[in-house]
């Protein structure tokens, strides 16, 4: 396939000022010659044009003018796919780009594959597999730190890392298939501690890489923060003022959100997609109770809740059951409306168990003026809450008033703190790993610490080679030298068509 020449739209479809149509292969410069002619004294065809040169001209197809273009020629090896390359920038609209992309097809192109451009990027060494992702985890930045995290990963540092841990391992596979195939040499003991320390700190250093997968994914795909709470806590109004605009319709009459709504925003420089639920509660309307179903099917998908309560409300049983029912997720207890009388009373272990954030409310967790406070005048329900489990680090406290503001920021903060551990250092950004880098690596990892074993139980060198050839290739596929057509267009395949 790599014969063939390649083309696509490589902007979003729809209106915009300019539309690029992009191509590649052997017969990209062929194509464009069919299809473009130049306009004005300096412009020439494509074939006839320098290396990283602009012309001015028209698409015409059919004998008719289609289009007024830019067209750029990139001879190759210097491009991204070490192909011949012309881009040709048209008027934005969903029909001009659709029109000069059915002309080069015409003349000889052929419609681009999802990822096609990337893949043959790739495929003719321009770059390896992780900075093929880079270039996906790019496009799809949604704040800083996501989109540092993917130039360090497309300028190769992970990559680098990647290829010294394969290179230490293939030194030991070296030293020891030399071994099987002279078995009159023993290796000798000092030898065998070289290798051995040399597969220990490979070990070390695929621990450290592990441990940045969980920090990884939450940069590349975000969080997803489940809002939940009774109808009329203020879920929509703590949505709006968190995303910074008003996305969610607020209203005094309970059960305003029937359905779950989804936004992402940038909190502290990580991607939190928040979902703004249906009110929690017993519905009589059949359209109300498929969105509390929903409301149920996206608190099980959440990786963090946010758990609203009304202060001027008592705490009810009703509000235990779901606070139990949640118990095992990460959440945040959200006291609303705090510039109304408070009425609520919320469990001690509940508030206890969790850490405070500022602005501290005169609502206290373990008694004094602000528990008689939120004890005047109500009933609230105290029974026995089965909440001594929940643990510190996945739980806060946060005082907020919605309408106004009040305790947003301090949110953003708790938010932060439970989804990511400590400081977001830049070096750190250099290494973060994805799913598929976690699976190979954890397999290298099972199979290197066989080969340690077997090294110490002075097991056959044949089954130590076999280990460490598992360990190698898991390796490899990391960046791609030992990827399978399978692998490949699993990944490729997640691209947009154009890229």
């Amino acid at each position: 396939m790599l014969d063939d020449t390649i083309a696509a739209i490589a902007t979003p479809l729809g209106e915009g000022g300019l539309a690029v149509i992009r191509l590649s292969g052997p017969q990209a410069l062929a194509v464009a010659d069919k299809s473009f002619v130049p306009l004005g004294k300096s412009s020439l065809k494509p074939s006839q044009a320098p290396t990283h040169t602009i012309q001015y001209g028209h698409i015409v197809r059919q004998g008719r003018t289609v289009d007024e273009v830019l067209l750029s020629v990139m001879r190759e090896p210097r491009t991204f796919t070490r192909e011949d390359i012309v881009e040709i920038s048209c008027h934005g609209g969903i029909l001009a780009a659709k029109i000069v992309l059915d002309t080069v097809l015409e003349n000889g192109a052929r419609l681009a594959e999802p990822g096609e451009f990337t893949k043959r990027a790739f495929l003719n060494g321009r770059i390896d597999l992780t900075q093929a992702e880079a270039v996906g985890d790019l496009i799809h930045a949604r704040t800083e730190l996501s989109l540092a995290a993917a130039n360090e990963q497309l300028a190769g540092k992970l990559s680098q890392r990647i290829n010294q841990l394969r290179d230490d391992t293939m030194k030991v596979l070296a030293h020891v298939e030399a071994h099987i195939d002279f078995p009159d040499e023993d290796i000798s003991p000092d030898t065998r501690q070289q290798l051995l320390s040399r597969l220990e700190r490979g070990v070390a250093f695929m621990d450290e890489l592990l441990r940045t997968a969980n920090e990884g994914q939450i940069l590349r795909r975000g969080v997803r923060a489940a809002i939940i709470g009774r109808p009329n806590t203020g879920k929509s109004s703590l949505l709006n003022q968190l995303l910074g605009h008003d996305r969610a319709i607020v209203s005094p009459i309970a059960g305003t959100t029937r359905d779950t709504i989804e936004e992402t925003a940038n909190i502290r420089g990580l991607p939190v997609v928040f979902v703004d639920t249906a009110g929690l509660r017993q519905a009589d309307d059949v359209i109300e109770q498929e969105g509390i179903r929903r409301s149920h099917e996206t608190v099980t998908k959440a990786e963090l809740i946010l758990h609203v309560f009304d202060v001027s409300e008592p705490f009810t049983r009703e509000d235990e059951t779901y606070v139990a029912q949640f118990a095992h997720k990460k959440r945040i207890v959200v006291r609303n409306k705090i510039d109304l009388p408070v009425r609520l009373m919320l469990p001690r272990e509940l508030v206890e168990s969790a850490s405070l954030h500022e602005p501290k409310h005169p609502l206290t967790p373990s008694g004094g003026e602000g528990a008689r406070r939120a004890g005047e005048g109500s009933q609230p329900y105290a029974g026995d809450t089965g909440l001594d489990s929940v643990p510190a680090q996945d739980s806060a406290v946060v005082d907020v008033c919605a309408l106004t503001g009040q305790g947003i920021e301090p949110l953003k903060d708790a938010i932060k703190d439970l989804v990511w551990a400590g400081e977001i250092r830049a070096e750190m950004l250099q290494v973060m790993i994805n799913s598929r880098h976690q699976d190979a690596l954890r397999r290298a990892r099972e199979a290197t610490l066989r080969t340690i074993e077997a090294f110490r139980n002075d097991l056959t060198l044949e089954l130590v080679a076999l280990d460490l050839r598992i360990a190698v290739n898991a390796v490899g596929e990391i960046v791609g030298k030992t990827a399978t057509e399978d692998l490949l267009d699993a990944i490729f395949s997640q691209f947009c068509i154009g890229k």
